[in-house]
Protein backbone atom coordinates (compact mmCIF):
# COMPACT_ATOMS: atom_id res chain seq x y z
CA UNK A 1 0.00 0.00 0.00
CA UNK A 2 1.46 3.42 -1.05
CA UNK A 3 2.72 5.75 1.70
CA UNK A 4 0.27 8.27 2.94
CA UNK A 5 1.49 11.88 2.55
CA UNK A 6 -1.34 13.69 3.77
CA UNK A 7 -0.25 13.54 7.54
CA UNK A 8 2.91 14.80 7.40
CA UNK A 9 3.76 17.77 9.84
CA UNK A 10 5.64 20.47 7.60
CA UNK A 11 7.53 23.04 9.56
CA UNK A 12 6.79 27.14 7.90
CA UNK A 13 9.48 28.59 9.96
CA UNK A 14 9.54 30.85 12.80
CA UNK A 15 7.65 33.42 11.92
CA UNK A 16 5.26 36.39 14.19
CA UNK A 17 2.33 34.86 15.47
CA UNK A 18 0.01 36.33 13.08
CA UNK A 19 2.52 35.82 10.30
CA UNK A 20 2.89 32.15 11.32
CA UNK A 21 -1.64 32.37 11.60
CA UNK A 22 -1.66 33.60 7.69
CA UNK A 23 1.19 31.52 6.69
CA UNK A 24 -0.91 28.49 8.20
CA UNK A 25 -4.30 29.50 6.75
CA UNK A 26 -2.88 29.72 2.93
CA UNK A 27 -0.78 26.40 3.67
CA UNK A 28 -4.20 24.51 4.40
CA UNK A 29 -5.92 26.69 1.68
CA UNK A 30 -4.00 25.40 -1.11
CA UNK A 31 -3.73 21.79 -0.03
CA UNK A 32 -7.64 21.71 0.24
CA UNK A 33 -7.68 23.21 -2.99
CA UNK A 34 -5.01 20.51 -4.02
CA UNK A 35 -7.96 18.12 -3.09
CA UNK A 36 -10.40 20.04 -4.81
CA UNK A 37 -9.55 20.98 -8.40
CA UNK A 38 -8.57 18.55 -10.76
CA UNK A 39 -4.99 20.57 -11.87
CA UNK A 40 -2.56 22.62 -10.17
CA UNK A 41 -0.58 25.34 -12.10
CA UNK A 42 2.19 26.93 -11.83
CA UNK A 43 2.72 30.33 -13.33
CA UNK A 44 4.63 33.24 -14.03
CA UNK A 45 4.06 36.98 -14.09
CA UNK A 46 5.43 39.72 -15.90
CA UNK A 47 5.24 43.58 -15.25
CA UNK A 48 3.20 42.39 -12.06
CA UNK A 49 -0.07 44.77 -11.75
CA UNK A 50 -2.54 43.97 -8.79
CA UNK A 51 -5.39 45.85 -10.66
CA UNK A 52 -4.98 43.06 -13.77
CA UNK A 53 -4.06 39.87 -11.67
CA UNK A 54 -7.53 40.73 -10.05
CA UNK A 55 -9.15 40.61 -13.62
CA UNK A 56 -7.32 36.75 -13.88
CA UNK A 57 -8.77 36.40 -10.47
CA UNK A 58 -12.79 37.29 -11.69
CA UNK A 59 -12.44 35.65 -15.05
CA UNK A 60 -11.11 32.44 -12.67
CA UNK A 61 -13.84 32.80 -10.01
CA UNK A 62 -14.68 28.84 -10.16
CA UNK A 63 -10.96 28.17 -9.29
CA UNK A 64 -8.57 28.86 -6.74
CA UNK A 65 -5.84 31.45 -7.42
CA UNK A 66 -2.50 32.33 -4.95
CA UNK A 67 0.40 34.45 -5.25
CA UNK A 68 2.71 35.73 -3.29
CA UNK A 69 4.31 33.53 -0.70
CA UNK A 70 6.33 31.15 -2.51
CA UNK A 71 8.21 29.50 0.10
CA UNK A 72 4.40 28.71 1.48
CA UNK A 73 3.51 27.52 -1.37
CA UNK A 74 6.27 25.37 -2.05
CA UNK A 75 5.74 24.01 1.53
CA UNK A 76 1.97 23.24 0.65
CA UNK A 77 3.14 21.36 -2.29
CA UNK A 78 5.77 19.53 -0.36
CA UNK A 79 9.45 20.23 -1.99
CA UNK A 80 10.78 16.89 -1.65
CA UNK A 81 9.24 13.26 -2.46
CA UNK A 82 9.04 12.76 1.34
CA UNK A 83 7.25 16.12 1.97
CA UNK A 84 5.30 16.14 -1.11
CA UNK A 85 1.36 16.58 -0.51
CA UNK A 86 0.60 14.16 -3.71
CA UNK A 87 2.77 11.97 -5.89
CA UNK A 88 5.48 14.15 -7.72
CA UNK A 89 3.83 17.97 -6.75
CA UNK A 90 7.27 18.58 -5.61
CA UNK A 91 8.27 18.73 -9.09
CA UNK A 92 5.79 21.75 -9.41
CA UNK A 93 7.15 23.45 -6.52
CA UNK A 94 10.67 23.90 -7.75
CA UNK A 95 9.05 26.70 -9.79
CA UNK A 96 8.09 28.56 -6.82
CA UNK A 97 10.65 31.12 -7.46
CA UNK A 98 9.95 35.04 -8.34
CA UNK A 99 6.90 36.54 -9.44
CA UNK A 100 5.05 33.28 -9.50
CA UNK A 101 1.82 31.43 -8.48
CA UNK A 102 -0.61 28.93 -8.28
CA UNK A 103 -3.79 28.84 -10.21
CA UNK A 104 -6.03 25.43 -8.97
CA UNK A 105 -8.64 24.61 -11.56
CA UNK A 106 -11.04 22.23 -13.21
CA UNK A 107 -10.88 23.69 -16.92
CA UNK A 108 -9.10 21.74 -19.09
CA UNK A 109 -5.13 23.07 -19.63
CA UNK A 110 -6.08 23.87 -23.40
CA UNK A 111 -8.30 26.53 -22.10
CA UNK A 112 -5.99 27.73 -20.05
CA UNK A 113 -3.25 28.02 -22.34
CA UNK A 114 -5.70 29.58 -24.86
CA UNK A 115 -6.48 31.96 -22.56
CA UNK A 116 -3.31 33.24 -21.47
CA UNK A 117 -1.87 33.28 -24.41
CA UNK A 118 -4.22 35.94 -25.54
CA UNK A 119 -4.27 38.00 -22.30
CA UNK A 120 -1.91 41.09 -21.55
CA UNK A 121 -2.65 44.25 -20.32
CA UNK A 122 -0.41 47.68 -20.78
CA UNK A 123 0.42 50.15 -17.95
CA UNK A 124 3.21 52.58 -16.85
CA UNK A 125 6.43 51.37 -16.17
CA UNK A 126 7.76 51.60 -12.74
CA UNK A 127 11.42 52.57 -11.63
CA UNK A 128 13.79 49.51 -12.19
CA UNK A 129 12.06 48.30 -15.08
CA UNK A 130 14.10 47.86 -18.39
CA UNK A 131 12.69 50.60 -21.17
CA UNK A 132 11.77 48.43 -24.75
CA UNK A 133 11.53 51.73 -25.86
CA UNK A 134 13.67 55.08 -26.95
CA UNK A 135 11.27 57.99 -26.03
CA UNK A 136 12.51 61.11 -27.81
CA UNK A 137 10.25 64.62 -27.34
CA UNK A 138 11.17 66.95 -30.08
CA UNK A 139 12.66 70.69 -29.43
CA UNK A 140 10.10 73.42 -29.67
CA UNK A 141 6.91 73.59 -27.94
CA UNK A 142 6.42 70.52 -25.87
CA UNK A 143 3.28 68.81 -26.38
CA UNK A 144 1.60 66.35 -24.05
CA UNK A 145 2.35 63.42 -25.56
CA UNK A 146 5.69 64.29 -26.80
CA UNK A 147 5.59 63.86 -30.34
CA UNK A 148 4.39 60.84 -29.96
CA UNK A 149 1.29 61.56 -32.02
CA UNK A 150 0.92 64.63 -34.67
CA UNK A 151 0.58 68.26 -33.52
CA UNK A 152 -2.50 68.82 -35.11
CA UNK A 153 -4.36 66.01 -33.16
CA UNK A 154 -2.13 66.98 -29.40
CA UNK A 155 -2.57 70.39 -27.64
CA UNK A 156 0.89 71.76 -26.20
CA UNK A 157 1.66 70.28 -22.51
CA UNK A 158 -0.06 72.80 -19.74
CA UNK A 159 2.36 75.44 -18.35
CA UNK A 160 1.80 74.95 -15.00
CA UNK A 161 3.44 71.75 -15.72
CA UNK A 162 6.72 73.70 -16.65
CA UNK A 163 8.42 73.63 -13.67
CA UNK A 164 7.50 70.13 -12.89
CA UNK A 165 9.17 68.38 -16.16
CA UNK A 166 12.27 70.61 -15.59
CA UNK A 167 12.32 69.41 -12.19
CA UNK A 168 12.56 65.94 -13.60
CA UNK A 169 15.57 66.31 -15.72
CA UNK A 170 13.93 68.40 -18.84
CA UNK A 171 16.19 71.63 -19.42
CA UNK A 172 12.61 73.56 -20.70
CA UNK A 173 11.25 77.16 -20.39
CA UNK A 174 8.42 79.31 -21.14
CA UNK A 175 8.30 81.25 -23.95
CA UNK A 176 5.00 83.08 -24.65
CA UNK A 177 3.55 81.28 -22.24
CA UNK A 178 4.25 77.44 -23.67
CA UNK A 179 6.64 74.96 -22.21
CA UNK A 180 9.76 74.99 -24.67
CA UNK A 181 12.71 72.83 -25.48
CA UNK A 182 15.74 74.50 -27.15
CA UNK A 183 16.91 70.87 -28.38
CA UNK A 184 15.39 67.65 -28.78
CA UNK A 185 15.16 65.48 -25.38
CA UNK A 186 15.40 61.91 -24.63
CA UNK A 187 13.45 60.90 -22.09
CA UNK A 188 15.14 57.06 -22.25
CA UNK A 189 16.91 54.72 -24.89
CA UNK A 190 15.87 51.12 -25.02
CA UNK A 191 17.37 48.96 -22.78
CA UNK A 192 18.15 51.33 -19.84
CA UNK A 193 16.75 50.63 -16.57
CA UNK A 194 14.31 53.54 -15.26
CA UNK A 195 14.98 55.75 -13.07
CA UNK A 196 11.93 57.37 -10.96
CA UNK A 197 12.50 60.65 -12.62
CA UNK A 198 12.11 58.82 -16.30
CA UNK A 199 8.72 56.64 -15.38
CA UNK A 200 7.13 59.86 -13.87
CA UNK A 201 8.07 61.70 -17.64
CA UNK A 202 6.91 58.64 -19.74
CA UNK A 203 3.39 58.64 -17.13
CA UNK A 204 3.60 62.53 -17.64
CA UNK A 205 3.22 62.00 -21.51
CA UNK A 206 0.76 58.86 -21.39
CA UNK A 207 3.52 56.59 -22.79
CA UNK A 208 2.89 53.14 -21.25
CA UNK A 209 5.40 50.54 -21.77
CA UNK A 210 4.81 48.10 -19.28
CA UNK A 211 3.10 44.95 -20.32
CA UNK A 212 1.68 42.14 -17.59
CA UNK A 213 1.30 38.83 -18.91
CA UNK A 214 1.47 35.74 -17.30
CA UNK A 215 2.72 32.60 -18.24
CA UNK A 216 1.93 29.26 -17.61
CA UNK A 217 4.75 27.30 -16.61
CA UNK A 218 4.07 23.81 -15.92
CA UNK A 219 0.40 21.67 -14.31
CA UNK A 220 -0.33 19.18 -12.21
CA UNK A 221 -2.34 16.45 -13.39
CA UNK A 222 -4.75 14.51 -10.36
CA UNK A 223 -6.01 11.96 -12.97
CA UNK A 224 -2.56 10.61 -13.36
CA UNK A 225 -0.01 12.95 -10.67
CA UNK A 226 2.01 13.79 -13.77
CA UNK A 227 3.67 16.74 -14.48
CA UNK A 228 3.38 18.77 -17.68
CA UNK A 229 5.34 21.68 -18.76
CA UNK A 230 3.49 23.71 -20.91
CA UNK A 231 6.79 24.09 -23.33
CA UNK A 232 6.64 20.63 -23.88
CA UNK A 233 2.61 20.18 -24.49
CA UNK A 234 3.09 23.20 -27.63
CA UNK A 235 5.71 21.57 -29.35
CA UNK A 236 3.57 18.36 -29.10
CA UNK A 237 1.29 20.01 -30.69
CA UNK A 238 2.91 21.02 -33.69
Amino acid sequence: MPKSKRNKLISLTKTQKKGRENNVRIFDAIREAVDEYAYVWAFSVASMRNAQLKEVRSEFSDSRIFFGKTKVMSKALGTTREEEYKDNLSDLSKHMNGEVGLLLTNRVPEGVTEYFENFSAMDFARAGAVSPITFTIPAGTVYSRGGEIPEEEDVPLAHSLETTVRGLGMPTRLVNGKVTLNEEYTVCEEGDVLNSQQTRLLKLFGVVTAEFRVKPIAYWNSTNNQITEVGAMEEDDD
